[in-house]
Formats: structure tokens, C-alpha cells, sequence
């Protein structure tokens, strides 16, 4: 079966994978950001809701590296 990126041309997927890292990055930065204060707010005020809203979104982050690493490989098998 064909891949989803098969229908892309070359220079949309290298678009499309400078785009990822980005979006990669940030959402990285973000959760990295959440982490830290969830960490100071639970030892400021105990344990609730927001000590686990890091762990809510850290998953998107593996789906967002399997991405760009399928994009890779696409490119890799174009070359």
C-alpha cells in the first residue's frame, strides 16, 4: 500500500518536513514550559489538575516524531 506522503512531490515534502521540526520544537518548548510549572505549582500548592496537564500533551510529542521520521523516510526512498 502506498504511503500518505507518496502523493507529495519532493520539494512539498521537504516543506512539509521543515515544518514539522518547527512545529516539533515548539511544542517541545511548550511542554518542557508546562513541566516547570507544574512542578512549582504542585510544590506550592499540592497536587491538582494542573500537575498533570504536561502529561496530557507530551503524548502529541511521539506522534509528531514518528512523523517527521515517516517524512525522512520518504525522502530517503526518493533519492
Amino acid at each position: 500500500m502506498a504511503s500518505l506522503f507518496s502523493t507529495y512531490s519532493t520539494e512539498e515534502l521537504l516543506k512539509k518536513l521543515k515544518k514539522q521540526k518547527m512545529i516539533l520544537i515548539i511544542q517541545i518548548i511548550v511542554v518542557a514550559l508546562m513541566l516547570v510549572f507544574a512542578v512549582f505549582s504542585t510544590i506550592e500548592k499540592g497536587i491538582s489538575f494542573q500537575t498533570f496537564i504536561p502529561l496530557f500533551f507530551a503524548p502529541m510529542i511521539f506522534v509528531m516524531l514518528y512523523e517527521v521520521k515517516k517524512l525522512k523516510q520518504e525522502i530517503a526512498l526518493r533519492k
